[in-house]
């Protein structure tokens, strides 16, 4: 039987992830952290017969039923098992989110497919498609609010520790949106993208979703207290 940290398929071709015949992950599908199992495996003789460096399987979400698709490293055949590395690399990646209320549906565009070319790893896809989101969103709003948003990913930075040269390529991705993109924009590794990642969360935060969350919260208070006011004139006139 296999151990705590085993993952391994037995001589009756049944996968094991340590001593259960289920597993525990995040769906790619609907995001949610699901119990999973099994549902297209390699058969033990294959393994054997064949000794490959990986598998691919297939599990079922349990939360969804949508298929989730995995790759293992092969450690060990033995005559009564094969062994896997514990850790499955993910063929499909959940996507990033984000909450896109308040944010117009041309700057929604080029962002969401950013967040697509980041979660696929596509880091320089990723990085020009946040300039080209902030390029969009300069022309939405104008410099002055150019200017705003400039101080308030300064302030990021401080707030966050980025350090001095990771936090100026990714100045340099967004605020030179009217650069020549092939020519001017910058490589990017898996550090930086994650980096550019959450700045850009803050920057469209900053420019529509905090201001949309406040003036619809003052729309709100304001139809209460004219409700109130309302109902308080009824009742002093009769």
């Amino acid at each position: 039987m296999a151990t705590a940290t085993n993952v391994l398929i037995d001589s009756t071709s049944t996968m094991y992830f340590g001593d259960e015949r289920e597993t525990a992950r995040i769906c790619p599908r609907c995001h949610a952290l699901s119990r999973m199992s099994p549902q297209a495996t390699p058969t033990f003789d294959e393994l054997l017969l064949q000794k490959p460096r990986s598998i691919g399987v297939v599990l079922r979400c349990h939360a969804c039923n949508a298929p989730v698709f995995l790759r293992y490293a092969t450690r060990v055949f033995a005559n009564n098992r094969v062994e896997f590395a514990p850790q499955a690399i993910d063929v499909e990646r959940p996507i990033e989110k984000f909450a896109f209320n308040y944010v117009p549906e041309d700057v929604e565009t080029f962002f969401r497919e950013a967040l697509v070319c980041y979660s696929h790893n596509q880091y320089q896809a990723f990085a020009a498609m946040c300039r080209r989101t902030a390029a969009v969103t300069f022309a939405d709003l104008g410099n002055s609010t150019k200017l705003r948003l400039f101080d308030s990913i300064t302030d990021v930075r401080e707030m966050a520790e980025i350090e001095e040269d990771t936090f100026a390529m990714v100045m340099r991705i967004i605020f030179a949106a009217d650069a020549e993109p092939l020519l001017d924009l910058p490589v990017i590794n898996t550090y930086q993208a994650a980096v550019l990642l959450e700045v850009m969360k803050d920057f469209l935060y900053q420019a529509y979703v905090r201001k949309g969350r406040l003036q619809q919260a003052m729309k709100v208070r304001k139809f209460f207290v004219e409700e109130a006011t309302a109902q308080l004139r009824m009742e002093e006139g009769r």
